[in-house]
């Protein structure tokens, strides 16, 4: 049985307005995405989203790699420049990072995280020790190596993450997935730890859209993730990963099937402090210096429209 077209564009155009925020995106400082801050922001505007968060990829601290960050002497003025649009779009944009979570670096990381003003952190791991696992540059890599115990680590590694504290997000939950590789042996006894550990923090797990443009094609985290986290108490919210202003707020109506589906019925929305001044607008640190984060306030789902009266699938 196939699904009604119109029905299908009914919810795709609903997503696109639903008033939801994506909080993860990135533009051209990255060196692999393509855009303009501004373009992001006026794709956020057109799309009918409530907000955005700019959430660049934050330095990285244990080498140099343009390809894959900005350097640290752009961070400054990539604050800078958020702060200007910030002034343009009052209440409508925040100010993000993602950095990489590894035990090695953290130290350094986190003094960086103090240094600045940021509105919220996105937590991800894209290492395993050295190990880049989902560099499209890497990919070969994963050639020979026990596919298991690379899960367990990652999952370990993301719970540690959640654990700091130093995290408002954390990023596509299940990431190690990208390449298409799966387990051999079951690993639910994993992943049930995983979100009994982040729901005992106050980390909020983005589902995060990217993972259906990866070979993967799936959300990041699955449902059964999502429906573990639901059962533990963590918070989800959303996120696209776009690299390209094309991608924001991209298949956000799969999203929120799924997390419905999970048996969610709010989603957690980043707000500024009710104690701090006025708004994330105003930033009497400037550039750098350290403001108050942040906090997630959670909010209704947004309900779907109703499908076509009398709209029936064809056999």
């Amino acid at each position: 049985m196939t699904t009604d077209v119109t029905n299908v564009k009914r919810e795709a155009l609903w997503a696109r307005g639903t008033g939801l925020p994506d909080y993860h995106t990135h533009n051209s400082r990255c060196g692999h995405a393509r855009g303009s801050l501004r373009e992001y922001v006026e794709a956020a505007l057109e799309r009918g989203l409530s907000g955005i968060g700019v959430s660049d990829h934050l330095p990285l601290v244990h080498t140099r790699d343009p390809e894959l960050s900005m350097a640290l002497s752009e961070l400054e003025a990539y604050v800078c420049d958020v702060r200007d649009l910030q002034t343009e779009y009052p209440g409508f944009i925040l100010l993000g990072i993602e950095a990489d979570y590894r035990p090695d670096t953290f130290d350094d990381v986190h003094g960086v995280l103090g240094s600045y003003p940021f509105d919220y952190v996105i937590g991800s791991v894209h290492y395993l020790d050295e190990w880049p696992f989902d560099d499209p540059r890497q990919r070969h890599t994963w050639e020979g190596r026990d596919v298991d115990d690379v899960w367990r680590r990652y999952f370990d590694m993301v719970g540690e993450a959640a654990e700091t504290g130093a995290f408002t997000l954390i990023g596509h939950l299940d990431l190690v997935k990208k390449w298409g590789h799966r387990p051999l042996r079951p690993i639910e006894d994993a992943a049930r730890t995983l979100a009994e550990r982040i729901g005992r923090t106050d980390a909020v797990v983005e589902v995060n859209t990217s993972g259906l443009r990866k070979p993967v094609a799936e959300l990041y985290p699955d449902l059964d993730l999502l429906r573990l986290l639901r059962e533990h108490g963590a918070a989800v919210t959303f996120g696209s990963d776009a690299h390209s202003p094309d991608d924001v707020g991209r298949d956000f109506a799969a999203a929120l099937a799924a997390v419905r589906e999970a048996g969610f019925d709010s989603y957690a929305a980043l707000e500024y402090p009710p104690t701090s001044i006025e708004s994330p607008d105003h930033h009497p640190a400037g550039c750098v210096g350290r403001t108050p984060r942040a906090i997630p306030a959670l909010r209704p789902l947004p309900t779907p429209p109703q499908t076509k009266a009398g709209a029936k699938g064809s056999r």
